[in-house]
């Protein structure tokens, strides 16, 4: 054992579920801010649009993208709180 009652191993899978989730919030941000210029400037770059709709389409899509991945990054991250969770499913009291 490693003498901490598997404090170790409690840790380490702690931290692979940080990182798990780390990865999942950066991919799924990712793929939602390019779902959203795609939405919203992809018009612009497929038609033949006047030159200020173009513009203004091309610009809120790339203003829209990092705030939506900002504001994605930050929600899944919020809500995933180690610990808070029992370790065993159905099982909700502390000393089990």
């Amino acid at each position: 054992m490693d003498g901490h009652g598997g404090q170790g191993r409690r840790a380490q899978a702690e931290r692979d579920a940080i990182t798990v989730e780390i990865g999942y919030a950066l991919v799924s941000a990712a793929f939602a801010a390019a779902v959203v210029v795609g939405a919203v400037a992809g018009p612009a770059l497929l038609f033949d649009l006047p030159g200020l709709a173009e513009t203004w389409l091309v610009r809120a899509g790339l203003v829209l993208a990092p705030v939506l991945f900002a504001a994605r990054v930050i929600s899944v991250l919020v809500r995933f709180r180690p610990g808070a969770q029992p370790s065993q499913p159905g099982r909700t009291r502390p000393d089990s």
